[in-house]
């Protein structure tokens, strides 16, 4: 009977376009903890949360050539990573990290290999952030208030959007107006 199950789930997989006897830290599927996964708006890239460098951590792969991308400073060596999200292109990654016990939401921006503690001032706990496709929203849930509740971080009408080349930029605030 194991036997069976066995075969199915290899050829489940085969026909997913997963090579199911990849194994190691260069193939999507390993021997190791992956979970959590997010992918960006566009499909190409697939961030997960992986042990496979013996500590929790976020990891990038790229769906169309088929291999990591190893973002300098993406991941910090003295904290343990949660819950990715990625904005459309994958330009902006944030993510849970425990520092000390307590956990902060980072943002990473690939284009400039930086990252930043957001909830780093915040004297309660988060949870699950979220990034808007274009980068410019995070939402997440914090207990501010000793419950679960939603909160919604505006980065600011300044920063870099994270859109496609060559595509429209709107402007939220003229659909407000009369």
């Amino acid at each position: 009977m194991s036997l069976g199950i066995g075969a199915l789930s290899i050829s489940l997989l085969g026909s997913c376009g997963i090579n199911p006897r990849q194994t190691g830290t260069l193939a999507l599927n390993s021997n190791y903890n992956d979970e959590q996964p997010a992918l960006s708006g566009d499909g190409r890239w697939l961030s997960f949360v992986s042990n496979r460098n013996g500590s929790s951590e976020v990891l990038l792969y790229d769906l169309q050539q088929e291999r990591f991308e190893r973002p300098t400073g993406l991941n910090r060596s003295d904290a343990i990573a949660e819950n990715p999200s990625l904005s459309r292109t994958a330009r902006y990654i944030v993510y849970i990290a425990n520092l000390q016990g307590r956990p902060d939401i980072v943002l990473y921006d690939r284009a400039t290999k930086r990252s930043e503690l957001l909830t780093q001032t915040y004297r309660s706990w988060v949870r699950n952030p979220q990034i808007s496709p274009d980068g410019r929203y995070i939402v997440f849930e914090t207990a501010r208030r000793g419950q679960w509740d939603i909160e919604v971080l505006d980065r600011g009408p300044l920063i870099e959007l994270d859109i496609l080349d060559g595509a429209p930029v709107e402007n939220p605030q003229a659909k407000l107006q009369p």
